[in-house]
């Protein structure tokens, strides 16, 4: 199958850490260009989790919005169905004679939504191998875990941190159902060719600044009601899916809720958490050399909109 596709529109990208304002500058690039927005981000996919994942809620939506409330919490997901999914939407906006701007700050989600990524078997759900080793880190431990690979692909070993069970295991996998390592995957990733047009734009907040938004964004979150959400996902029976280790926000506040940290810890360790993920994602994201950077430390969502807008003009009429 070809990887590659023709739209009449390229895929406007804007991507970023969490709270540097994507959500706010997409819906305004989609409503000044007639668009529809499609979120890269692998929590927004879960119903019920909306507040902790700063999805932008129906009544606030300005266009119409893809990728949001696509499972329930807990249900696997990956970046190989959400390619797929991506790409239908894409196809889907274009036919409507609208621009897919694709909004998110998951660096592999974006990367496979636009990148000719070609994702074997063994990133599908339900993979033996996986629950082999998955279950061997859940009884020996992560570092345990990691020294294993370390004797078999020391290489690869090297590249991850040894609690990085998920990537661990993802090694494992390769080694095993792909005949390939996951170091040589990551030294070719940088060479991986684009399979669908895109512009793409990343919004810069310098991080002291974003610090401090990060810690008034979840200062919000507690306000409007992130631990009455938690709650009642907990009581519809999604305690596996919110204290899973990606789910920030969640996890924490399931830890305040059981007795075993007060609030007051939670709120701290959730503001911890996202700064960290923040850092990821800036890293992930500073090595991709095609992103246009906008500078977004006013926060001002009109102004970064004008600057992107401005730069695909200047694009198309190259």
């Amino acid at each position: 199958m070809s990887m590659h596709m023709c739209l009449e529109r390229p895929v406007i990208c804007i991507v970023g850490p969490t709270a540097s304002g994507k959500s706010d500058a997409a819906q305004l690039v989609a409503r000044r260009l007639g668009g529809e927005v499609v979120s890269a981000d692998s929590m927004q996919i879960y119903r019920g989790m909306d507040i902790g994942t700063g999805k932008v809620l129906p009544e606030e939506r300005l266009v119409p919005h893809h990728g949001l409330d696509l499972i329930d919490p807990g249900e696997p997901y990956s970046a190989a169905l959400f390619q797929a999914y991506s790409r239908t939407c894409f196809s889907e906006i274009n036919s409507r004679g609208n621009w897919p701007i694709l909004a998110g700050g998951t660096g592999l989600y974006v990367r496979a939504a636009i990148d000719a990524y070609d994702f074997p078997s063994g990133e599908q759900v339900e993979n033996p191998v996986r629950e082999r080793y998955t279950t061997y880190a859940n009884e020996h431990g992560p570092q345990a875990l990691w020294e294993l690979l370390n004797e078999i692909d020391p290489a690869s070993a090297a590249v991850l941190h040894p609690n990085n069970v998920r990537r661990v295991v993802r090694a494992f996998e390769m080694l095993e159902c792909e005949q390939t390592t996951y170091a040589e995957q990551l030294k070719n990733l940088s060479s991986i060719e684009q399979a669908v047009p895109a512009l793409f734009f990343g919004l810069y907040v310098d991080p002291e600044i974003l610090k401090a938004r990060i810690d008034a964004r979840v200062d919000r979150m507690v306000e409007t009601g992130l631990v009455e959400e938690v709650e009642g996902l907990l009581s519809k029976g999604f305690r596996e899916g919110v204290t899973a280790p990606q789910a920030i926000g969640y996890k924490e506040i399931v830890r305040a809720l059981e007795g075993e940290i007060s609030l007051d810890q939670a709120i701290e360790d959730i503001k911890l958490a996202t700064r960290r993920y923040a850092k990821r994602q800036r890293t992930w994201f500073r090595k991709d050399v095609r992103i246009k950077w906008i500078d977004a430390d006013a926060g001002n969502a009109e102004d970064a909109a004008c600057q992107i807008l401005a730069h695909i003009d200047g694009a198309l009429h190259e």
